[in-house]
């Protein structure tokens, strides 16, 4: 990512999501026009695999076995928050997973990540360094940072909008109970 002369670092990072946010709007209407699915596959198996990797590798001790398990159910819970952003559109589940492990790491702190990543690289013949894939998993952290959750409030109309489009009897149903109000209010 290139640094624009006189703005920070999150600015050019917001910038560059709004660019890409209007180009997959675009790609997004060309590929339904041509009758494409989109397809995204979840990190949970990679997390597992990962966490795996850990109890075979040594680096976990028997004593700290409990903290693995904690350390792969917060980052199940971390890689749904992960699910709820358009990472999943942008990197592949691999990424994704270690994303949710440092994320999880960060809380409970059961590994040296940074040192794990390096063992994890040098098995395979990655196209990235470490520093190029943390700044990768930072930019998946972002996404998750700006995350904002829907309130109840928030959810009220989709759901109604939701259960119209599910069954579209009920919309003359609701209009009737609409006019019987209305009628009621009138003659009281």
């Amino acid at each position: 990512m290139a640094i624009i002369p006189g703005t920070d670092s999150s600015q050019t990072r917001s910038g560059l999501f709004a660019v890409l946010g209007f180009w997959w709007n675009w790609k997004q209407e060309k590929k339904l026009s041509l009758g494409f699915d989109l397809i995204v596959y979840a990190p949970y198996r990679s997390i597992s695999g990962f966490i795996q990797d850990l109890e075979e590798s040594g680096e976990i001790r028997n004593g700290e076995l409990e903290h693995l398990q904690n350390l792969h159910e917060t980052a199940i819970q971390e890689a749904n928050k992960i699910m709820l952003t358009d990472a999943p559109l942008l990197y592949p589940p691999g990424q994704l997973a270690l994303a949710s492990l440092r994320r999880s790491n960060e809380v409970h702190r059961v590994i040296d990540f940074e040192r794990y990543l390096d063992t994890v690289l040098s098995q395979q013949n990655s196209p990235y360094s470490a520093s190029e894939l943390l700044d990768l998993l930072r930019s998946i952290d972002y996404l998750v940072d700006k995350l904002k959750v829907p309130t109840i409030d928030d959810m009220k109309p989709i759901d109604r909008k939701l259960r119209m489009c599910l069954d579209p009897s009920s919309q003359d149903e609701s209009k009737r109970r609409e006019k019987k109000s209305k009628k009621s209010k009138r003659t009281a």
